[in-house]
Formats: structure tokens, sequence, C-alpha cells
């Protein structure tokens, strides 16, 4: 093989390699079907690249049987994932026609094949796996016409697909080694898995939030993607009471935005939610993942450490938050879908941070007040932290140096 060639199939392989790999952790996580189905997907789409690159320690009759029923077992399998990600396989009824149709037409392919030569087998198999393509395109064309989620997007998917095997059925008929048919067979078989990521990513986040609504119910906040107000009282219910009845260390981490209620004012509740939304996102991204998150009024956050109250550790935390946050962000203060990316208003978080450590045995309305005053307390403070010193007995700034530890705080009466 050329070398030029064998680089572009080392970026098709790559991209088979890297879409198992990030399949193989979703299946680990959750929603194992779409990540099963990913995982198929580059696994067959690899097996048959294989296959017709001639790769196979066989040659001659004997190949040509082995990629006859290669190509078959391939479209069908891809015929089959290509209509569940579709929709097609949801209701049973159609569900039953459409794998009834594939698979067998896939035997009689088969069986045709070995009424033939090894090469016309080939020839026969090859150009199934492309009208089951073709067909895959006309149907999802038709749902991309009527609206449905995966569009036009997977129309190009299909259509790299079709090229793909194109490609490979005259390699493999031809045994060419002309790098530019290799070097476009390899790029429409990377574009074809990258179209099918995006499409199953799509697809997996939107089951991660439906999970969420599922979950959560009526109290879902769809801004934030977090627990309602609401919500977040039951959650504090369930860490203080329902788990377990000993008393436990746990942290509380109260967040409060000065500045969204003036933001509202200013450039109106389009604004105030697009603010809301971008805070939420970083918050999530920065906070560890045994930590229970929640809305706490309309210009806050609560956070729940568990089995910790050391107030160093709390307070790295509140840090990587506070940095976090109040990164400037522009803000799009229009309600039009088409002007969301056109932001026009530059905006700063001010936030205040209250850190409290302390126990399931407090009364949890104590708790959450508690921190929620430290919170509103620390905007006044450069450092945008407080916590509560135990021995003053009043809420005072919370200065971390650079490893963390806590510095002599100012105080401020409670």
């Amino acid at each position: 093989m050329d070398t030029i060639a064998a680089g572009f199939w080392g970026a098709f392989f790559c991209t088979a390699t890297m879409m198992l790999i990030l399949s193989l952790a979703a299946f680990v996580r959750s929603h194992r079907r779409v990540a099963l189905m990913a995982a198929l997907t580059s696994l067959a789409s690899a097996g048959f690249v294989v296959s017709y690159l001639g790769w196979l320690p066989i040659e001659g009759p004997l190949e040509a049987r082995v990629l006859a029923h290669v190509a078959v077992a391939t479209a069908v399998s891809l015929g089959l994932m290509l209509t569940s990600t579709l929709g097609m396989l949801r209701q049973r009824a159609v569900g039953r026609r459409v794998i009834a149709a594939l698979v067998g037409a896939g035997l009689a392919v088969v069986v045709a094949g070995w009424a033939l030569e090894p090469a016309e087998a080939l020839a026969l198999s090859s150009i199934t796996a492309f009208a089951v393509g073709a067909v895959m395109l006309v149907v999802a064309t038709r749902g991309a016409r009527r609206g449905d989620r995966a569009g036009w997007t997977f129309v190009a998917g299909i259509f790299f697909m079709l090229v793909a095997i194109a490609g490979l059925s005259w390699i493999a008929l031809s045994r060419t080694h002309a790098w530019p048919v290799h070097a476009i067979s390899a790029v429409a078989g990377a574009a074809y898995l990258s179209v099918v990521a995006v499409v199953l990513w799509a697809r997996y986040s939107y089951l991660l939030e439906l999970s969420e609504v599922m979950a959560h119910g009526p109290n879902y906040d769809p801004v934030t993607r977090m627990r309602s107000h609401s919500e977040t009282g039951q959650m504090v219910g369930d860490v203080f009471f329902r788990r377990n009845a000993e008393a436990r260390p746990i942290g509380v981490l109260a967040i409060c935005v000065a500045n969204l209620y003036a933001l509202e004012n200013l450039h109106g509740r389009a604004a105030f939610n697009h603010a809301l939304f971008v805070s939420a996102g970083r918050l999530r991204r920065c906070v560890p993942a045994n930590v229970e998150m929640g809305r706490l009024g309309e210009d806050g956050f609560l956070l729940l450490v568990p089995h910790t109250d050391d107030v160093q550790r709390l307070g790295q935390l509140a840090r990587n938050i506070r940095d976090r946050l109040m990164r400037p962000v522009t803000l799009s203060t229009s309600r039009d879908p088409a002007g969301l990316e056109a932001g026009d208003t530059n905006w700063v978080a001010d936030v205040g941070i209250g850190v409290l450590g302390t126990s399931t045995q407090v009364r949890p309305s104590q708790v959450v007040g508690t921190a929620r005053a430290m919170a509103r307390t620390a905007w006044s403070y450069a450092s945008r932290l407080a916590y509560f010193d135990k021995e003053a007995d009043r809420i005072a700034e919370l200065l971390l140096d650079e490893t963390g530890v806590p510095e002599t705080p100012h105080a401020f009466a409670a």
C-alpha cells in the first residue's frame, strides 16, 4: 500500500478507536444502549475496512467468499443500527417488519452468492451493502424534511458511508493501489464515524437531561438544569434526616449572585436567564461528582459536600468556584433563537460564597440560613468568601494563601 494511502487509513482507524474508547466510557457511566450502538458501529466499520483492504490472512477465491459474507453481515448490522438511531424500531410492528426485511434480504443474498463465482458473489454483496445504504439515505432524507432530530446531519453521514462503501468495493474488486481512491474512501469513512458520533452524542445528552427530568419531575429547573428551590429543600432534608440516623460531618456552600436583579432590570429577563444558564453550567463543570447541588432562591445555589467539615478543603472548592463564576461572559438579550450567538452585553457575576463546616445533627433550616447569610455578607469582602468563626462567634472573611491554608480573617459581626 502507498505511504499516503496508509496515512489516510491510519487516520480512519484512529477515529474508530477514539469512538470505541468514548463509547466504552459512556457504557460504564450510563445509557448503555446508546454507548453499545456507538461501539458496534465503530467495530463493524473497522472490520469491514480491514476485510476489504485485503488484510485477512487468506487469499484467492476463499477470500472473495469471506468478503461477500462480511459485506452482507456488515450491511445488515449497520442497517439495523441506523434504523434504530432513526427511531424506526420503536414501534414493535414496524420494527419487526424492518428487521425481517433486512435479515431476509441478507440471507437471500448469501444463498444467491453460493450459486455464483466467488468474485461475482463479492460484487453482489457489495452492491447489496450499497443498496442498503441508499435505502437508509432515502429514509433519512424523508425524516430530515419532516424535521426529525438528527436532520440533515444524519443524511450527510449516510452519504459519506456510501462513498466509503463504493471506494472500498472498488479496492476489493480491482485491487487498485491508486492512493486517491484510498484517500477518498478513508476520509469518507472517518467522516461517517464522526457524524454518527455527533448524532449519538446528541442522543446521549438528550437522555442524560431526560433522566434528570424524570428524577426530579416538575421540580427540575430547565434554565440551570438543576434541582429547583423546592426540590433543593427536599434534597437537604434527605441528606440531614433520611439517609442515616447518626451524626455525620457535612460541608455546606451557599453561592449568591448579587447583580442578577440589576441585570434583569437593565436588560430584561432573557439576559437574566442567560446569565443564570452560564453560571449554572460553569458550576456543574467545576464541582466534584459527589457534591449535591440545587438552586437557592432566584439568585443562588446550594452545595452539600458529604463527609467533610474541613474549612480548608471547603475553602479551596469555594475559591475554584469563585474564580470560575467570576469570569467575564458576553450575554444575549434577544429571545429570538437566531440572535442567541450575537451577544451584546458584557457581564461579570458579583459572587458571594458562604463556607460552613457543620454536622447533620444541626437543624437544616439553620444551616441553610447561616450559609446564605454568610454568602450575602461575602459580597462586601475582597475575596468574596466568608465563613463562620466559631471562636469569635462571627462571620469572617475567608482568606486562603496559595497553598489553600486559611489566613488571619477579618471579623464581621453576625
